[in-house]
């Protein structure tokens, strides 16, 4: 057995370079090196978890929780089943704030960390804070900033609970916008942390939470944006402007699908 043989007997279940990946973190090789060598022989034991992870690959379950990683923004992160994948759309977070330039950033849901991280990397003179209610996201998240050097607080808490008194410039969220009902969570998503999916019957219960709590957290002029779901776009932008924020734009993912909403703060409610 080898490493090629390996390979063509998973691609009846599996894109090959999800196979690569697999193969990849069983071995302990890099991409170049398992390339280079299609030859190498594979010993029974390695053979033999491969296949588990193709089988639960096929099964539905994340690559990235099989694999223990995933890029996100040019960047390799740690990822268990504690944090969700890191996803594309997500990405339109880190450019905003590279566009924005503040001083000042709060990352609420930070999850793995994948954008309080990368937005460290690209703006590193910025002041990060992170906060997410899940003790074990925030060690994944704190791995992450450790392997790519990134300063960043982390707090664990419940939005902005811990974060009395204190205000930003910037808040980025990509909070649960999932309905509860929705047959996803059920497929695709099953093996996501349902709290960091699902909020409520429309899927807005948290947004609704972050964007009226937000004004008491910004400075004079500060921004608020927020990752949604591809229906929730006019309603989001509603709820910013009641809660008193202007400048209002949305950003379009890859497939043209508004997925991020803001606003920069015109006056705070009493």
């Amino acid at each position: 057995m080898n490493v090629a043989v390996l390979l063509a007997e998973a691609g009846a279940a599996l894109p090959p370079a999800e196979a690569r990946l697999l193969l990849r973190q069983v071995l302990g090789l890099g991409a170049a090196a398992l390339a280079a060598h299609p030859q190498r022989p594979v010993g029974a034991r390695e053979a033999a978890s491969f296949r588990g992870l193709v089988a639960r690959r096929a099964a539905g379950e994340p690559a990235a929780y099989l694999s223990g990683r995933r890029e996100f923004y040019g960047l390799e992160f740690g990822v268990t089943s504690d944090v969700l994948v890191p996803r594309a759309e997500t990405e339109l977070l880190v450019d905003i704030a590279r566009e924005d330039g503040a001083g000042r950033i709060l990352d609420l849901g930070t999850g793995s960390g994948c954008v309080a991280v990368a937005v460290a990397r690209h703006l590193p003179a910025a002041r990060l804070t992170a906060v997410d209610r899940s003790p074990a996201a925030l060690a994944v998240a704190r791995a992450n900033a450790e392997r790519h050097g990134a300063a960043i607080r982390f707090i664990e808490g419940d939005w902005f609970a811990p974060l009395a008194g204190e205000r930003f410039e910037l808040i980025l969220a990509n909070p649960p916008y999932v309905a509860e009902a929705d047959p996803h969570l059920a497929g695709e998503l099953r093996f996501e942390p349902r709290g960091a999916l699902a909020a409520g019957p429309d899927g807005l219960d948290a947004i609704r939470r972050i964007v009226a709590a937000a004004p008491a957290h910004l400075l004079p002029g500060g921004r608020l944006w927020l990752e949604h779901g591809y229906d929730q776009a006019e309603v989001v932008a509603a709820l910013l402007a009641a809660a008193g924020f202007g400048a209002l734009d949305q950003r379009r993912d890859l497939a043209g699908i508004v997925r991020v909403s803001g606003g920069r703060l015109m006056q705070e409610r009493p």
